[in-house]
């Protein structure tokens, strides 16, 4: 069986290509369709497939600034030539579900999220104050057309998987389809428990408006706690201008020096509404508690009190009080722990192939 595994892009290891490559394990003669690649930036595991890209790889400055050229993406999804295989898998949080098959080849989604900037967080990336009435206009005309194509190409797809349940909510009421849930993965082997928890706060983060990091950053300038931002992204010049004496970014880490932070770190700090969240869980992984916005996935991870603390309202000052809060618990790190197994990456490759074959055989 000749398999094609549709990615949106890739130029970084985040929390959908830890998916994709357990999707190259499953299917490891599988070639791999994605709008743009960037070899270094990826793991072995997904290299050593075959990678076909889109004409978005030679546009000029692609690399750099591939979001300004999201009217062209769903063209560029669409002209793969996907005739030669007899089974379709795309990883998509963006287009990569709008990949056209034969008739008779089985398509199934496993989606991060239906487009966010096109569905209930267009005010978020495409804040009013921040353009002119021309470009405003334009900006809404190109967004009200990809909301239509979104929604149209989804009947292309013969079986959904969601990451949690609040991205099957959501599929469900963007797409009008049903889906299987099957958690992302978490390398929890990959971290530690640290000896003692340090005095600073944590966020590993893309620096993109809809993480709301921040939300973190005047929490700690107000309450004067260090806090370390890892990350890196368009907002970042605006964050900085933000942060107070007690706030330090770090752009590039690697893997050891992340073990590190996590696992010194006195609490983990998620400040935003995320599909799912695998940084929660790396956090976990290290025994350190988790402090969340109670909204999105993150729910269907950290439990009250146990792993972590929720804060109710998307202000500062909610986040505040369950930092103080937080402050008067005594975590139990093996506890916290035990829950981030729970999400190991032997569960989900299991899991997935599993779901894949049920979804096969309603096909």
């Amino acid at each position: 069986m000749r398999v094609a595994l549709v990615h949106d892009w890739l130029n970084g290891m985040r929390g959908g290509e830890k998916v994709l490559e357990v999707l190259c394990e499953l299917y490891p003669q599988a070639d791999i369709y994605t709008l743009l690649y960037e070899p270094k930036n990826i793991s072995p595991i997904i290299r050593g497939h075959r990678v076909i890209t889109s004409f978005i790889q030679n546009l000029p400055k692609a690399r750099q600034y591939y979001r300004n050229y999201l009217p062209l993406f769903p063209a560029a999804v669409e002209q793969f030539d996907l005739r030669p295989y007899d089974l379709v898998i795309s990883s998509s949080h963006c287009v990569a579900k709008g990949a056209i098959t034969q008739p008779g080849t089985p398509h199934i989604c496993y989606c991060h999220t239906p487009m966010r900037y096109a569905w209930e967080q267009y005010h978020e990336y495409f804040p009013a104050k921040s353009r002119g009435r021309l470009k405003s206009f334009f900006i809404s005309l190109a967004i009200s057309r990809l909301r239509l194509w979104d929604r149209v190409s989804a009947g292309r797809v013969d079986a959904f998987i969601a990451n949690s349940h609040h991205v099957a909510r959501r599929i469900k009421k963007y797409y009008g389809r049903p889906s299987e849930v099957v958690h992302p993965p978490v390398d929890a082997g990959g971290f530690r428990i640290g000896r003692e928890p340090g005095g600073f706060y944590l966020v590993v983060s893309a620096l993109v408006p809809y993480k709301r990091v921040d939300r973190a950053i005047a929490a700690c300038n107000e309450l004067k706690l260090p806090l370390t931002v890892v990350g890196s992204g368009p907002e970042k010049k605006r964050l900085e201008r933000l942060a107070g004496p007690t706030v330090k970014f770090l752009e590039k880490t690697g893997t050891e020096k992340l073990v590190e932070l996590y696992a010194q770190c006195r609490a983990f700090i998620f400040p935003g509404e995320e599909d799912f969240g695998i940084t929660p869980l790396e956090a976990m992984a290290s025994g350190r508690p988790v402090i969340a916005y109670d909204k999105g996935g993150v729910r269907e991870t950290v439990i009250p009190g146990k792993t972590g603390i929720f804060f109710n309202q998307p202000t500062p000052a909610s986040l505040m009080e369950a930092i103080q809060a937080s402050q008067n618990i005594v975590w139990d790190t093996e506890e916290i722990r035990s829950r981030a197994m729970q999400f190991n990456r032997s569960r989900f490759k299991q899991e997935l192939a599993d779901t894949i074959k049920a979804c096969l055989e309603k096909v």
